[in-house]
């Protein structure tokens, strides 16, 4: 019996997580105090530091899915060969 296949495009999703420990320190502070005095943190400056420090960190799978991907095309080693039937 003659035996055939399809192939399928399939996408693999890992998502990770890290926790990282930004310094509180003026480079992560607003650059003008308020009136009172008061100074706060500058949420922008903090995740920029976060995303430097996440460089280095220890990641953790946290999810991963295999979905049908939403193109389909023939796989690379095979596409030459289609292209020249054309």
């Amino acid at each position: 019996m003659t035996s055939y296949s399809i192939s399928v495009r399939l996408r693999r999703t890992t998502v990770e997580e890290a926790y990282v420990s930004v310094p509180v320190t003026d480079a992560v502070m607003q650059d003008e105090p308020d009136a009172d005095g008061s100074q706060h943190l500058d949420a922008a400056k903090v995740f920029a530091v976060a995303l430097e420090l996440g460089a280095s960190a220890e990641w953790l799978p946290e999810d991963g899915r295999v979905v049908v991907h939403p193109i389909q095309k023939a796989p690379d080693h095979i596409q030459p060969l289609l292209d020249a039937q054309r």
